[in-house]
């Protein structure tokens, strides 16, 4: 096993212990342990066959036989036993938003309540609610879950789906017979859930790919398997979590590639409205090409075809039938943002707070990224649960930071903090400490049953104070998980005009908060965005670039983007705003 599979492993204990009644700190060791493996650089397998496991923090003598079972069979007795023990169902109930392994295990000694399906019933019948610890209102929300999931069921986050769709592309991309080669579908298109994967490959022989594709590592089933189209059912291990999902391959030859390409990257609505303007110049618009009566009109890309219907090439992030066309036509498509103009991220932890690597980890991966400065964002004093910081910790923090700028050369550290918006539209910090930082980043982060004219108002109110730089993943969302709270997202982007404050597209795969919708609301309304990834570790960092496929898919252009800003105008901008801040105070 790798360092993800054993990572899982030993969360998966953790989750079976817990459901099982085992004692807590047993419990935490299971989960500390799954978190410091799947966040380390060097192979878990190297620490084994060196016997050097016991240099890894937290990781004791029982942890170490069990891992060391896990990277050297890929096995483990103790897991399987546990597994026995616990209903599959059980597990599943885990997946409900505010249910964790204690209520779930009070459900099952109470009510013997070992499936989804008898958790709905249950709560139907009101026995949910008479439970002790639960109540009508748990019940509800438990009823909410239940319909939630079953309204996202077979689609999984983006990262996930580009992670096996890349792990396919790579285990064909040397083959001979391999011309070109893409994926298509809504995970070209980067939304932000995908059901299924579409991988398009043109080729003059594609027998020994299609046997290749069906072969693959991790297929648990061939749905299909033909000469041009075959589908499988595969399961990869993506972030320690355990994903299946269906992937489909089609091989067309090299001439039809860009149609085919342009056909099932879709939007089914934007290729309605190619094939019409196709009809307009007397033309058929199919995966196999693009005719006329009289002749065929040969084209090599995808650019090729727009230019043949006179149009500028339309990027897949746009395809949805959202105005793309009439803009083309007009000749006003934006010029979208690009990853490779960001200049760095904001909204990052580390150990200071709920992060896994140090100040200096941080900035040293955020260097290798080719980024020009990164900002922290730790969590406030009031967020115990995620270790928020004390007005003594802060300062420590600040004068660790200003250290490491005295040391690092042609890169700077910007002193943030992500702090929390408490339920009366207060800041968690008072203004002495908040005067401190370069900029503030304000969440939301407790009291999400608020009804929405209260929520609107609480993070209204913290937008007007003068401390706040950036608004931080808006409706609160984890996608695939819960909805966010209600909010009205007009009337905050509307304020956001008035007070200037930068409006957060939350990068992380989880969150993806903004939306692509309101993305573009915003930039109607000049409100200028911050693409940041929420990073917890080194490795998170990267997630920016899912926030540049929300903005992407949000018509952002590159001036739209804060974070596009070299260092000394981002010094500046912080510089004007904190004045303007300690003027008021």
């Amino acid at each position: 096993m790798d360092n993800q599979q054993v990572s899982a492993a030993l969360a998966e204990i953790g989750i079976l212990m817990e459901l099982l009644g085992e004692n807590p700190f047993k419990v935490n060791a299971y989960v500390n342990a799954s978190r410091t493996i799947g966040q380390l650089t060097d192979e878990i397998a190297s620490y084994v066959n060196k016997g050097t496991l016991g240099e890894i923090a937290g990781i004791g003598a029982t942890l170490q036989e069990k891992i060391t079972s896990l990277v050297k069979t890929g096995k483990l007795e103790y897991l399987e036993e546990l597994r026995a023990k616990v209903p599959p169902g059980l597990v599943k109930m885990l997946a409900i938003q505010g249910v964790g392994p204690k209520k779930v295990k009070a459900l099952y000694d109470q009510l013997q309540i070992d499936s989804l399906e008898k958790l709905k019933i249950a709560c139907d019948e009101g026995k949910v609610a008479a439970l002790k610890g639960f109540g009508a209102k748990t019940q509800q929300k438990i009823l909410e879950g239940i319909e939630f999931l079953g309204s996202v069921a077979g689609r999984v986050r983006l990262d996930e789906a580009n992670s096996v769709a890349n792990t396919l592309l790579n285990l064909l991309k040397d083959m001979n017979e391999v011309i070109r080669m893409e994926v298509c579908g809504s995970l070209r298109r980067r939304k932000e859930t995908v059901k299924d994967i579409d991988l398009l490959v043109s080729s003059n022989t594609p027998g020994p790919i299609m046997e290749k594709f069906v072969s693959a590592p991790g297929v648990i089933q061939v749905l299909g398997h033909g000469e041009t189209k075959s589908s499988i059912f595969v399961e990869a291990l993506v972030n320690g979590s355990k994903i299946k999902m269906q992937a489909d391959l089609r091989v067309v030859k090299d001439e039809e590639f860009p149609f085919a390409l342009a056909y099932f990257t879709g939007s089914k609505e934007h290729n309605v409205a190619m094939r019409s303007r196709a009809i307009e110049y007397g033309l058929k618009l199919n995966e196999y090409g693009l005719t006329g009566e009289k002749k065929n009109i040969a084209c090599k890309t995808e650019e090729d075809i727009y230019k043949a219907l006179d149009l500028p090439y339309i990027a897949p992030e746009l395809r949805e039938d959202t105005g793309e066309i009439n803009a083309a036509l007009k000749g006003t498509l934006p010029t979208l943002v690009e990853s490779k103009q960001i200049q760095g991220v904001f909204h990052n932890h580390t150990t200071y707070s709920d992060g896994a690597n140090t100040l200096e980890e941080m900035a040293n991966k955020a260097q290798s990224l080719g980024l020009k400065y990164l900002g922290f964002g730790d969590h406030s004093q009031s967020l115990t649960v995620a270790n928020g910081l004390s007005p003594e910790r802060v300062k420590k923090q600040i004068a660790e930071i200003d250290e490491l700028n005295s040391k690092m050369k042609g890169f700077r550290i910007f002193k943030g903090i992500e702090c929390d918006i408490l339920a009366d539209g207060s800041l968690d910090y008072d203004d002495e400490i908040l005067a401190l930082f370069d900029y503030v980043v304000g969440s939301v982060h407790t009291h999400f049953q608020m009804n929405r004219e209260e929520m609107t108002q609480r993070i209204i109110k913290a937008m007007n104070h003068p401390a706040i730089t950036m608004l931080g993943h808006l409706t609160g969302r984890l996608v695939l998980r819960r909805d966010g709270y209600a909010v009205n997202q007009e009337a905050v982007l509307q304020e956001a005009v008035k007070t200037k404050t930068l409006i957060e597209i939350n990068a992380h795969p989880m969150r993806l908060d903004l939306d692509w919708i309101h993305c573009k609301r915003a930039k109607e309304l000049g409100v200028k965005l911050v693409i940041n990834p929420d990073a917890h570790s080194t490795g998170d960092l990267e997630y920016y670039e899912y926030g540049v496929s929300v903005a992407r898919r949000g018509w952002l252009e590159k001036d739209e983007v804060f974070n596009t800003l070299g260092t000394k105008e981002v010094e500046a901008y912080f510089s004007e705003r904190r004045k303007a801040f300690t003027k008021k105070k």
